[in-house]
């Protein structure tokens, strides 16, 4: 059984990995109605791929990436605790209407941990914008993306001085590289600090919203992503642990054609196309394919 493992583990590392498949992925996006940008990286030979990949997008909400990224800044420097309990206002800086948060009762006692992990997995808005009052707001946020060489990523929603940013771009904004770097950052332990990072990793591993990208992944396999969805943009970054090696890539959307909520909405179409086509490109012999099926739940 040790020797299997060993011969395994060999013809592995024996896989020549290929030049990324830029062809197809132009064919794939060169009727797309709108903007998009792609950014792909192959985290064993640092091969990259790039399609308007320093482009200035809407992150929706991918923006709750940087908002993690500080509120654990904030907890590794004392100010704040992963454990720390606190009352549910609704306070002005953070109400947002329609959520589970924002129908608890006010005094309703919540864990900074759960609003976390309600931020990054489901994607609560309450959650969220409680998140960035407790991180320092736009501004604390946006100071820390700038003093570690992230050019164009900010945090424009309720977040003096970004007004017109906040017209053209909504709640945050970001290219296809630079939110692709930031997750890239996390899982080599260089974000914030290595335990830091580690345990954002974990917890952006795990996404409810997997009808997307996700659903092209063997569900046996590790990825630590986020996505996001306003009317005429759809975004998600992704690292995929996967077999052969990792590898990382965002896609993101402007100005769509398609501007509807259903499951064959354009850009959706053009996601799971392209997250399936990476994965088939790295894992070449993999027999895996998803269940047409699962579709009944994602619509």
């Amino acid at each position: 059984m040790i020797l299997c493992l060993i011969l395994i583990s060999c013809n592995r590392n024996d896989y020549k990995r290929s030049d990324l498949p830029a062809q197809e992925v132009q064919e794939l996006i060169q009727n797309f109605r709108g903007d998009i940008g792609v950014y792909v990286k192959d985290l064993v030979t640092g091969a990259e791929l790039e399609v308007n990949a320093d482009t200035i997008f809407p992150t929706a909400s991918m923006v709750k990436i940087p908002i993690l990224v500080k509120i654990f800044d904030k907890i590794e420097q004392g100010e704040l605790d992963y454990q720390m309990e606190m009352k549910y206002g609704p306070e002005p800086e953070y109400e947002y209407s329609g959520d589970i948060i924002s129908n608890l009762i006010p005094g309703t006692e919540v864990a900074l941990s759960e609003l976390i992990h309600l931020m990054m997995s489901t994607s609560n808005n309450t959650a969220s914008l409680w998140n960035q009052y407790l991180a320092g707001k736009g501004t604390e946020i946006n100071s820390w993306l700038e003093n570690n060489g992230y050019v164009f990523t900010r945090v424009n929603s309720r977040t003096e001085g970004r007004e017109e940013d906040f017209q053209a771009y909504g709640w945050g904004q970001t290219t296809p590289r630079e939110i692709a770097g930031l997750v890239e950052g996390i899982f080599k332990g260089e974000v914030v600090s290595k335990t830091a990072s580690e345990q954002m990793y974990r917890i952006m591993s795990r996404n409810f919203w997997d009808g997307e990208a996700l659903s092209q992944l063997p569900p046996t396999v590790n990825v630590a992503s986020k996505n996001g969805a306003v009317r005429a943009s759809r975004s998600e970054v992704l690292l995929v642990n996967a077999p052969s090696g990792d590898y990382l890539f965002s896609v993101i959307t402007k100005n769509q054609g398609d501007t509807g909520y259903e499951y064959d909405n354009e850009a959706w179409v053009v996601i799971r196309k392209l997250s399936s086509l990476l994965y088939n490109h790295f894992e070449p012999h993999s027999e895996w394919t998803p269940d047409k099926e699962l579709k009944k739940y994602h619509q």
